[in-house]
């Protein structure tokens, strides 16, 4: 049973699929990151224009 090298085991995921022993492994050096919060935000410039740009489009 020799690692193929896919790097599913490099990657930081709860639990992959090791392809030399054929199952799916927890991994137990797992180490969660934060959430990102993405998206519109109030007080951001783009959202500000966009905001804008939307409510003319509806007045119309």
């Amino acid at each position: 049973m020799e690692c193929y090298d896919c790097g599913n085991c490099k990657e930081n995921n709860p639990t992959y699929y090791c392809i030399a022993k054929d199952k799916v492994i927890i991994n137990e050096n797992y180490k969660p990151e934060e959430k990102k919060r993405n998206g519109w935000k109030k007080g951001n410039k783009e959202y500000e224009i966009h905001r804008r740009n939307t409510r003319k489009e509806i007045e119309i």
